[in-house]
């Protein structure tokens, strides 16, 4: 099972002083060096966390590998397509809210979506999409040229009767299989923590995870290299 931090929150708490630290940058190497598989930032449209020379430095320092998530937009395309990061998650984006909300709709952008991915891929860019857990997306993200899927996870990690969370991880189980089944890589991510994780991680369908704010957020308390230690020991202790 592989692990990618994402670094975003090391950046929110650097521009809630407008300031230069903490830089995310560091943080990125020390997440490596703790043993993180790759590392994950958004550069949002508002630039409301990571900037554009975050995301500049990232792509010469990061040794494992760099997955820039991004929104559909022209701009981002184009950065994507002079970064060159190793690959990129594509999700929705809303300026009001705190963090992306759900998977990205596919029907609503079918036709631009195929073509911008085909735009990346010439330039050697891997392409996820970042997708509710529903078998219908999975499809769709097949039909437009998708490498791989990202799993939203929000719902799960946010739900707290114990008969609602079983019916989310079986749909959720049954995506990856799919998405698994018809070649498409897997990913899953958002609200997992050190609590909620275990049964995600546990999915032999998954093949990667993306974590950020419970990572960071422990951090605070245990240092970060330590937190992503943490975080390693707990999903790799059924599957290495």
């Amino acid at each position: 099972m592989r692990l990618c931090i994402n670094i975003d929150h090391v950046a929110t708490i650097r521009e809630a002083r407008g300031g230069i630290e903490p830089d995310p940058v560091i943080a990125a190497t020390i997440c490596e060096l703790a043993g993180a598989d790759g590392i994950v930032c958004h550069l949002r449209e508002d630039r409301r966390h990571i900037k554009d020379r975050d995301v500049y430095l990232l792509k010469e320092v990061v040794k494992t590998k760099l997955d820039l998530e991004m929104a559909l937009t022209d701009e981002m395309v184009k950065i994507a397509c002079e970064l060159k990061p190793d690959m990129v998650t594509i999700v929705p984006e809303k300026r009001e809210e705190l963090t992306t909300e759900g998977g990205l709709d596919i029907s609503s952008v079918e036709e631009k979506l195929a073509e911008e991915i085909d735009r990346l891929k010439e330039n050697s860019i891997k392409v996820s999409i970042f997708i509710e857990p529903e078998p219908r997306f999975v499809d769709k993200s097949l039909e437009v040229g998708a490498d791989m899927i990202e799993i939203h996870t929000g719902k799960y990690s946010n739900i707290r009767e114990y008969k609602d969370r079983v019916i989310e991880l079986e749909k959720i189980r049954q995506t990856a299989k799919i998405a698994k089944e018809l070649g498409l890589g897997v990913n899953a991510g958002h609200g997992l923590n050190y609590l909620n994780v275990l049964p995600i991680a546990n999915m032999e369908d998954i093949d990667e995870l993306s974590i950020g704010h419970s990572i960071i957020s422990h951090a605070i308390f245990t240092g970060l290299d330590s937190a992503v230690r943490e975080m390693l020991t707990i999903i790799r202790r059924v599957r290495p």
